[in-house]
């Protein structure tokens, strides 16, 4: 399966992993020549910006949109995205605030509430692989539902965590909060998954040519189904993260994550059209939408201006997508 693959996604194999060899070092250079100008550019313009203590708070802020971007760098992997995630975040910090209070240990709410989460990525999986929804209707339907649930759940308001002994993911071990570390660890997992294995390889084909990938024997349907269940259950594990940060469970809290972790992805390499993306660099993507609102943050800039610019960077990200799929066209059709 393997060879089919690898035929899928060039006729020419040695010319392909030079091109994309090429192509993923100009990204990377830019990628981070961008985020180098960001830091430049808040270490003049602001005191103390530049220092561990705040590194370590860029990080901590981080996590929460870092754990959602894993799941959703999967999903438009395959050539979809997933908007409900802007429903299952507050959701999943809202079960969990809800069934700590109530007395549940701190391991068996988490599992419940990840459960939920993959459940309604499921539900997407179902509704755009058997009912062949769109993934932009399917999860607009279910971010409208996770986020009401979380609303009624609430009845609208915030919702205090009573135990403190269940905001342990958001403690620390030697100054790194625990949520930072689960981070690195689901980065590394989510990394070897899409480079070292079969499921990861299948996953980039499917975003290049479905039908070229039932022919060569993918399960499409089934890989979808799977990384929608990982989107919803990164989500709701975000939740959890977010929830025990505040020490509070609301059913407003984390609904940008939605845009906000399809920004980092395309920044960080992805394309909408699928068949391209990585962690490492959702991770700088993350890293640049972390940077950009901590330095805002300290220079005092109000969060409406805040959100403007995530959404001038956002569709700056979709056009230098274009332009690079543009680019990628013209010199394969050059190459022969």
């Amino acid at each position: 399966m393997n060879t089919d693959v690898t035929k899928i996604r060039t006729n020419n194999p040695g010319n392909g992993k030079k091109l994309l060899s090429s192509s993923i070092g100009i990204e990377a250079i830019g990628l981070f020549a961008f985020y180098f100008f960001i830091i430049l550019f808040f270490s003049i313009t602001t005191e103390n910006f530049f220092s561990t203590s705040n590194a370590l708070n860029i990080l901590d802020n981080i996590a929460v949109l870092g754990i959602v971007a894993i799941g959703q760098v999967f999903v438009l992997i395959t050539g979809g995205f997933d908007l409900s995630v802007g429903g299952i975040v507050p959701l999943g910090g809202v079960l969990f605030v809800s069934l700590s209070n109530a007395g549940l240990d701190t391991i068996t709410a988490i599992l419940l509430v990840v459960i939920v989460g993959g459940l309604v990525g499921l539900i997407n999986g179902v509704f755009v692989t058997k009912f062949k929804i769109n993934p932009l209707i399917t999860t607009l339907g279910t971010l409208s539902i996770t986020a009401g649930l979380a609303k009624v759940i609430t009845g609208g308001l915030t919702t205090i965590l009573e135990n403190p002994n269940a905001s342990v993911i958001a403690d620390k071990v030697f100054g790194i909060p625990i949520h930072v570390i689960i981070l690195i660890v689901f980065s590394a997992v989510g990394f070897f998954i899409l480079r070292y294995t079969s499921f990861g390889r299948s996953l980039y084909a499917i975003g290049g040519n479905q039908e070229a990938s039932r022919l060569a024997g993918i399960r499409v349907n089934l890989n979808i189904n799977i990384v929608f269940i990982i989107c919803g259950f990164l989500a709701a594990f975000a939740g959890i993260v977010l929830a025990s940060q505040l020490m509070a469970g609301s059913g407003t809290m984390g609904v940008e994550t939605n845009l906000k972790s399809i920004t980092a992805v395309i920044l960080g390499g992805a394309s909408l059209a699928g068949g391209r993306g990585g962690i490492i660099g959702t991770l700088v993507g993350v890293l640049i939408l972390g940077t950009l609102t901590n330095g805002m943050a300290i220079l005092q800039i109000q969060a409406f201006y805040q959100e403007i610019v995530t959404g001038i960077v956002l569709l700056l990200a979709i056009n230098f997508n274009n332009l690079r799929d543009f680019l990628n066209t013209k010199i394969k059709f050059n190459r022969g």
